[in-house]
């Protein structure tokens, strides 16, 4: 809920700072690794926007793939969960270096 919550915020900054009155669509980018679940975090948006300028607006999640950087082949490969060995090789540790953002990309406004 607090990271809804956090959207709103930004939607709402961005609203003071750009004049715009009602916000249509918020396009978030979620991160496969970032730990935020896309259904529950529609759910929550939806409650957080009644009665603000979000209110009715569409929540897109577009959800980025998990990438990361193995230490032992010095590969960058994909990465569908943190801690997880290398798909490569099988080694350790792969640092995770994309997929673990959650962003507010775009707002459509009126």
């Amino acid at each position: 809920m607090s990271l809804a919550m956090g959207v709103l915020q930004i939607v709402e900054d961005a609203a003071c700072a750009q004049q715009f009155q009602r916000v249509k669509t918020v396009f978030l980018e979620i991160g496969e690794l970032a730990a935020v679940e896309p259904d529950a975090m529609r759910f929550c948006f939806d409650a957080v926007i009644r009665g603000t300028l979000a209110e009715g607006a569409l929540l897109k999640v577009i959800e980025i793939a998990g990438e990361g950087l193995c230490f032992n082949c010095n590969q960058t490969v994909p990465l569908a969960a943190r801690y997880d060995p290398c798909p490569a090789c099988g080694g350790y540790p792969v640092q995770a270096t994309g997929g673990t953002e959650m962003r507010v990309k775009e707002l459509e406004v009126e």
